[in-house]
């Protein structure tokens, strides 16, 4: 199988605190993988790594061969790469409906006028519906994301991210008890 994601090395440092420390794996097309180990153990850092919402200190990270180290994080999005939060980042004041829509207009460049294709592309309202059937959302899907219950919330965000259409996918690892 072919490697689609790598690390070569990879480190992170805040301050004098090594959170990760030449970490070098590789993931092939259609593996699953779950990183673990105690809380602080630097899993959460590594994924942000990965996604480009932290950079590293040192290292390579490449997405199906190709260097994205220094890529933005929404150019990693652009290429496959999709992840959840262990906190969500929503837009409260949307609705699920219009959450997904945003999320669709924006996988297909027209972010800026996801209220103008949400009403009129039957395309784009078919795949809303099909991704919140998919995630049990359509009996919430005209109510404001901030009155939802949490649990529904965390299903609307990995919602958000497979409506990217991500060739990889990154959950966060789960809170581990003390």
């Amino acid at each position: 199988m072919p490697i689609v994601l790598e690390t070569k090395d990879l480190e992170k440092h805040f301050g004098g605190i090594a959170a990760v420390n030449r970490v070098s794996l590789q993931v092939e097309k259609g593996a699953r993988h779950a990183l673990i180990g105690p809380n602080g153990a630097g899993k959460t850092t590594v994924i942000n790594l990965l996604t480009g919402v932290l950079r590293p200190s040192a290292g390579r990270i490449l997405l199906e061969g190709e260097d994205i180290t220094a890529l933005e994080a929404y150019r990693r999005v652009r290429r496959g790469l999709a992840r959840t939060f262990q906190i969500n980042q929503l837009f409260l004041d949307l609705t699920p409906l219009e959450a997904v829509g945003l999320a669709i207009s924006e996988r297909m460049g027209t972010g800026g006028q996801w209220w103008r294709l949400v009403g009129t592309n039957p395309a784009v309202v078919e795949e809303i519906v099909e991704i919140l059937e998919r995630f049990h959302l359509t009996d919430a899907m005209h109510e404001r994301t901030g009155n939802l219950p949490y649990g529904k919330q965390r299903l609307l965000e990995i919602a958000l991210a497979f409506a990217c259409r991500p060739a990889h996918r990154l959950l966060p690892p789960k809170p581990q008890a003390g």
